[in-house]
C-alpha cells in the first residue's frame, strides 16, 4: 500500500510539472533591459524583445512612459504602421524594424520608466519596462584658495579654499585632499560646508568649502578637491589643480651675516649686513653696533623691511660687533643675533732712504719700505713707468747717474685680501753740476742763413741754458734732459767766433763751443752715390769707344774704308801720347776728409790718400 501511494505521488508531481511547462511554453513573453543609460543630448535606444507561442504574429504594440501613477502612451504600432500620440516627445521618437524605441536629444526630464506592451490575439498580451537613466559628466572642478593668508594663531577655524563643480547630472560629490591624503571631518580641526544648486537647465552645481587649522609646516602644503560621479554603473573621479595658501607664523630663528664674507672685507668696500628670520611675514628689523660697551642704534642705515644694513666705503673704524634684533607684530616676540665685522686695511706706508743726504753721480742708495696691517703683507718696487723692478721690502741702487734719477714706488699688497694694496712714492734724485750730452757742432751754414743751434744737457737741480749770442731760444724737456734750440742768422762774427752753450745750476756750470763752417767748403764734395754714377758713365764711354774702334777696324779690313799709308800710320803708329788712353779719376774725398780730420783746435790732419788714381784701359 505504501509503495502504491509513493508511486501515485510521483506520478502526480511529474504531471504538475509537465502542466506548468506546457502553460509557460504557450504564454506570451516580453523582455527588456532593466536600465538604459544615455548622456544628455545623445539618442537613447530602448529595446523590446518578445516571444509569441507557435510563432504567431502580434496584433499591435504600444509604448508608454510612467508619469506618477499613470501610463502615458507614446505611440501605437500596427503591422508596419507607427502612430505617434500627441505628447511632449512628439518629433523626437522613432521605432526601428526590431520595434526598439529611440528618443533623440535626451534631456534631464527624460529620466523615467518606459513600458513596451505587446498584444498577440488568442495568446493574450504581455509587457515589460526599462528605466532610462540620463547623465551629464561634470566640468573640471574649479578651486580658489584663501588669498588673505592664514595665521597659525587664528582663534576660529580658518577657510582654506572653495571648490565648485558645475553642470552635472545627477549631482556629484566633492572630497578634499592635503598633500595627496584625503581629509576627514574632525571637530575643531577640519570641516567642510557643501551646497547643492539645481540650475534652470536641470543640471546641478555642487560647491564645497574647506575649513582647517594650519601650522607653520603647512606653508608648503598643497590642497586639491576631487569630484565623484557615477557613469554606466561605475564610480568616476575628476581632480582640480593643487593650490597653496599663505600661512602666517612667528620666527623661530634669526641669522645675521656679512656680505661679502668678513674675511674679505677691506677699506673702501661697500658692505651689507643681511639679517634673515624664518617667520612669515618678515618681522621688523633693528640694527645696533657695540661701541665702548654700549649698543648704538644704526638702524637709520638699514632697510627695515628687507633686513639689510648698508655700510658704504668702510674704514677700519667700521670694524666691531653688530646686532640684528627682530620684532614679530603678531605675538610681539623678539629674537636677536650678533656678528663680528673685520675691516682689513693697510696704513702708514713708510719709505726710508739710506743715506738720506743728497746723492751724487756714482753713489749708492738703499730704500726700505714698511707698513701697518692686521694681515701679512708683500712688497714690490716699481719705477715711474709702473714696471716692477724688485720684490721685498728693500731696494738697493748703485752707481747712480742723472739718467737713473727717477721716482720709485713701494707697492704694499695683502695677498689674503684681494684688491687690498697701498703705494708710497719716493724720489731718488742725483744732484750735481750740469753735463752737456749733445750739441750741433760742427754746423755747416751759408752766409745770412737762419739756422738752429741745439744744446742738450742733464742735471739736478734743474739747470738753465744760456747762449753767448743773440737769437730766439726755445727750451723743452725730453727724457730727463733739458734741451735748448737757438734760432740765429749767420753773420761774419758768428762764423768767426762760433757760439757758446752755457748750462748752469746751483752746483756748477758746464760750457761747450759750437763751430760753424761755411757751406762753400763742401761744394766739391760728392756723395758716394755721385762718385758711383761718374765711374759707371766713364766705363760706358770706354765701351762705346772700344766698340766704335772695332767697327772701324773691321771695315778697313774689308776695304770698305780706303786710306793711305800715312793715314794708317796716323792711326796705328805708336806715339808717346797716342798709344795710351788714360782716364784720370781724382779722389773727391779730399776736402771732406780734410774737414772731418780737423781737431778740436781747428788744425788739419794730413791725408795719406790724397793722390791721383789711374785706370789703364789698354789691357
Amino acid at each position: 500500500m505504501a509503495g502504491g501511494r509513493r508511486a501515485a505521488g510521483l506520478a502526480l508531481g511529474w504531471g504538475c510539472c509537465l502542466l506548468l511547462c506546457c502553460a509557460a511554453a504557450s504564454r506570451m513573453e516580453v523582455s527588456m533591459p532593466a536600465v538604459v543609460e544615455v548622456e544628455i543630448g545623445d539618442t537613447a535606444r530602448i529595446e523590446c524583445n518578445f516571444y509569441i507561442p507557435e510563432n504567431d504574429s502580434y496584433t499591435y504594440i504600444n509604448w508608454f512612459y510612467i508619469d506618477g501613477n499613470n501610463q502615458v502612451r507614446l505611440c501605437h504600432i500596427v503591422g508596419s504602421k507607427v502612430v505617434e500620440d500627441n505628447t511632449d516627445y512628439k518629433g523626437r521618437l522613432s521605432v526601428g524594424e526590431d520595434k526598439a524605441l529611440s528618443i533623440s536629444k535626451v534631456t534631464v526630464q527624460d529620466a523615467r520608466t518606459f513600458v513596451c506592451q505587446v498584444e498577440a490575439g488568442s495568446h493574450g498580451a504581455g509587457e515589460n519596462r526599462s528605466e532610462l537613466r540620463v547623465y551629464k559628466v561634470p566640468e573640471t572642478p574649479e578651486i580658489v584658495a584663501n588669498s588673505g593668508g592664514i595665521s597659525v594663531h587664528s582663534t576660529d577655524i580658518p577657510q582654506i579654499a572653495q571648490c565648485v563643480s558645475r553642470n552635472s547630472f545627477p549631482f556629484s560629490n566633492i572630497t578634499w585632499y592635503k598633500n595627496g591624503k584625503q581629509l576627514q571631518q574632525q571637530e575643531k580641526m577640519v570641516k567642510t560646508m557643501d551646497t547643492l544648486t539645481r540650475e534652470s537647465s536641470g543640471l546641478y552645481t555642487v560647491s564645497s568649502t574647506l575649513f582647517a587649522r594650519v601650522t607653520r609646516e603647512d606653508r608648503n602644503s598643497h590642497y586639491h578637491c576631487t569630484v565623484h560621479y557615477w557613469l554606466r554603473g561605475q564610480r568616476r573621479t575628476m581632480e582640480s589643480r593643487p593650490v597653496n595658501v599663505t600661512v602666517f607664523y612667528p620666527a623661530q630663528h634669526v641669522k645675521l651675516q656679512v656680505m661679502p664674507s668678513s674675511m674679505l672685507v677691506k677699506e673702501g668696500d661697500n658692505v651689507k649686513l643681511v639679517c634673515e628670520a624664518d617667520g612669515n611675514p618678515a618681522p621688523v628689523f633693528s640694527f645696533y653696533k657695540r661701541d665702548l660697551g654700549d649698543w648704538q642704534d644704526v638702524s637709520s642705515l638699514a632697510d627695515a623691511n628687507s633686513g639689510v644694513l648698508y655700510l658704504r666705503d668702510v674704514t677700519k673704524n667700521s670694524s666691531g660687533l653688530y646686532r640684528c634684533q627682530t620684532l614679530d607684530l603678531d605675538d610681539m616676540g623678539q629674537l636677536e643675533q650678533d656678528v663680528e665685522l673685520v675691516v682689513n686695511y693697510i696704513e702708514e706706508v713708510r719709505v726710508k732712504m739710506e743715506p738720506s743726504s743728497p746723492l751724487k753721480e756714482g753713489d749708492s742708495v738703499r730704500l726700505s719700505c714698511d707698513a701697518n696691517s692686521p694681515v701679512a703683507l708683500d712688497y714690490q718696487w716699481r719705477d715711474d713707468k709702473g714696471k716692477k723692478v724688485a720684490e721685498g721690502n728693500q731696494l738697493f741702487l748703485s752707481n747712480l747717474t742723472f739718467e737713473t734719477s727717477r721716482n720709485f714706488s713701494c707697492k704694499v699688497i695683502a695677498p689674503s685680501v684681494p684688491g687690498l694694496e697701498q703705494s708710497k712714492q719716493v724720489a731718488v734724485a742725483v744732484q750735481g753740476k750740469p753735463r752737456i750730452v749733445a750739441i750741433s757742432s760742427p754746423l755747416y751754414v751759408r752766409q745770412d742763413e737762419v739756422v738752429n743751434l741745439t744744446c742738450k744737457a742733464i742735471a739736478f737741480p734743474k739747470p738753465s741754458v744760456h747762449w753767448n749770442v743773440n737769437g730766439t731760444a726755445h727750451e723743452y724737456i725730453e727724457n730727463q734732459h733739458i734741451a735748448s734750440n737757438l734760432t740765429v742768422r749767420v753773420n761774419h762774427d758768428l762764423l768767426r767766433a762760433g757760439a757758446m752753450c752755457r748750462v748752469s745750476n746751483a752746483l756748477g756750470v758746464s760750457e761747450k763751443h759750437i763751430q760753424l763752417l761755411v757751406e762753400s767748403i763742401r761744394k766739391d764734395q760728392k756723395t758716394p752715390e755721385s762718385k758711383g754714377v761718374i765711374i759707371v758713365a766713364i766705363i760706358v764711354c770706354i765701351l762705346v769707344v772700344a766698340v766704335l774702334g772695332s767697327v772701324i777696324y773691321f771695315l778697313h779690313k774689308k776695304g770698305k774704308i780706303p786710306c793711305g799709308r800715312a793715314g794708317k800710320q796716323d792711326i796705328t803708329k805708336p806715339e808717346a801720347r797716342k798709344d795710351k788712353i788714360v782716364v784720370e779719376v781724382k779722389s773727391d774725398k779730399l776736402s771732406e776728409e780734410a774737414g772731418l780730420l780737423q781737431g778740436a783746435n781747428g788744425e788739419k790732419r794730413p791725408a795719406a790718400d790724397q793722390s791721383e788714381k789711374y785706370i789703364d784701359l789698354r789691357n
